[in-house]
């Protein structure tokens, strides 16, 4: 094993007054002292606590929510519109309070925590000036003896289970569209990363949004919590962000009162280099698909495919961007990389990276953890990768970057498509015609074409495959929280 480039071994401290400003928000949401225990991965201190809400509190938040519910579906488009574009403006005020709780409970440096803000409102704002567009059809059948007109309703009570590596945009992607449709919400935060949502939550109140239309609960019973909500009668939706397994489970609940479901599950992204690609380009759309969130993203590269004869050349810059990454607190004010979310991940990269080592991988830079607080990983190369080692198989959730080496497109393709999942997936080419048919031949619901983050509010995010169904952003986002309905309205010839 060669270690081409050393990664730096002093990790950066968190700036008090970043500190400050985030334990100054946690104060102000009157969190109890006691229940769900919450921690700043970067130093493992317990910064808060979350109510940990049984079977019974989970469904009285059902009631309300359904009670509140009532009034909000017969709202005008109007007034939802301006209580979303209220809220938009609320949580835009508070970008540097939200952006240093992502930090201060999620580990992202600054700079993206303050990116994710502007994602995440961006889904508000599109929501806010979507539900003014409603869709709808008039029609006349084809035998010319009636009309059709389609409208939208509701779907109902909408369950909102969202994951710990985006707090503020996963819950708004979903908070948004349902408000927008007219229906009213209970959402669950991962346990790891809750009080984002909570403050967010707080903001929407203050901005118009009917106190109880909107309930938080956090829970260390998924389970339990899962199986009487997604039970209840009332609830007539479900969408769900994180693993396929947890999908699969909640997949077979929402079946039993057949709920519309959305459901955004695992990736396997494969990132396509070809030999005629800008190298700059290339390397920089590879390092933002990759260390976006320090790697913790499901659309994250995976599983990165270089052609031969750019192959050296890519590696090498890639190897030299990723040494010279400055890690520590996401609070701190150098801080490129934070640390990953618990030390299970820690233990899981240092896995994957002994275990592509053992069959044949060559590490050329990072590779290890650090003595010391926090759960801190080192940017991590890793050249000629083996299909059967575990980091080519596994949706790595880390700042590995796994290359492996092609020869012909076709190979390139066929690999790629070797997966159950299907999110995501890059290219990147200077020929038109190439990135096109290779983004049509991908089996993924999003390409990245010589761009590492694809993601867009305007745009519908989602997979398929084992990666999930339905859609978030866009137009047909809001469909998701929409019943169509048609009438048959009868039509008699009244000529004389």
């Amino acid at each position: 094993m060669s270690t081409t480039f050393e990664s730096a071994t002093a990790l950066i401290a968190a700036d008090p007054a970043g500190i400050q400003r985030a334990d100054s928000v946690i104060q102000s949401l009157n969190l109890p002292g006691s229940g769900i225990a919450v921690q700043d991965p970067a130093t493992g201190e317990t910064i808060a606590h979350v109510p940990d809400h049984d079977v019974e509190a989970a469904l009285e938040a059902v009631a309300k929510a359904d009670k509140a519910g009532a009034a909000w579906a017969k709202s005008s488009l109007r007034q939802r519109a301006d209580v979303l574009h209220a809220w938009y403006n609320k949580l835009v005020a508070h970008t540097e309070d939200l952006a240093h709780l992502i930090s201060r409970e999620m580990g992202k440096p600054l700079a993206e925590a303050r990116g994710e803000v502007k994602y995440g409102t961006d889904f508000v704002r599109w929501y806010a000036e979507e539900a003014v567009r409603p869709a709808g059809n008039f029609r006349e059948t084809p035998d010319g003896g009636a009309s059709l007109l389609t409208r939208r309703s509701p779907v109902g009570l909408a369950v909102l289970i969202t994951p710990w590596n985006f707090p503020l945009a996963m819950a708004t992607r979903k908070i948004a569209p349902a408000l927008a449709a007219g229906c009213p919400v209970v959402i669950k935060p991962a346990t790891l990363t809750p009080l984002t949502t909570y403050f967010a939550v707080q903001l929407a109140i203050e901005a118009g949004v009917p106190e109880d239309l909107i309930q938080v609960i956090t829970t260390s019973k998924s389970g339990a919590f899962s199986e009487a909500v997604l039970l209840d009668p009332r609830v007539r939706k479900v969408s769900f962000t994180g693993s396929t397994p947890v999908g699969r489970q909640l997949l077979n609940l929402a079946s039993q009162n057949v709920l519309r479901s959305s459901m955004e599950l695992g990736g396997n992204a494969p990132l396509i280099v070809f030999n005629d690609a800008d190298l700059q380009r290339a390397v920089d759309g590879t390092f933002a698909a990759k260390l976006r969130n320090g790697g913790q993203s499901c659309i994250g590269a995976n599983r990165i495919y270089v052609q031969d004869g750019i192959a050296d050349d890519f590696v090498a810059a890639l190897t030299e961007r990723f040494a010279r990454i400055n890690v520590g607190s996401g609070l701190g004010t150098q801080t490129e990389l934070g640390p990953l979310i618990d030390d299970r991940a820690v233990t899981q990269m240092q896995a994957y990276t002994d275990n592509a080592v053992a069959l044949g991988a060559t590490l050329l830079t990072g590779g290890h953890g650090y003595d010391s607080p926090g759960n801190f990983f080192a940017p991590t190369v890793l050249d000629h990768v083996t299909e059967d080692s575990d980091v080519a198989k596994s949706e790595i959730f880390g700042p590995i970057a796994a290359i492996q080496r092609f020869s012909t497109e076709t190979e390139a393709i066929t690999r790629a498509n070797a997966t159950e999942f299907g999110l995501a997936g890059y290219v990147f080419t200077e020929n038109l015609d190439r990135a096109l048919n290779v983004a049509d031949r991908l089996e993924t619901g999003i390409v990245g074409i010589n761009q590492g983050v694809p993601s867009n509010a305007g745009a519908p995010f989602g997979g398929i495959k084992q990666s999930g169904l339905g859609r978030e952003g866009s137009a047909e986002g809001l469909e998701e929280y929409e019943n169509i309905r048609f009438y048959n309205i009868a039509r008699r010839d009244t000529a004389q």
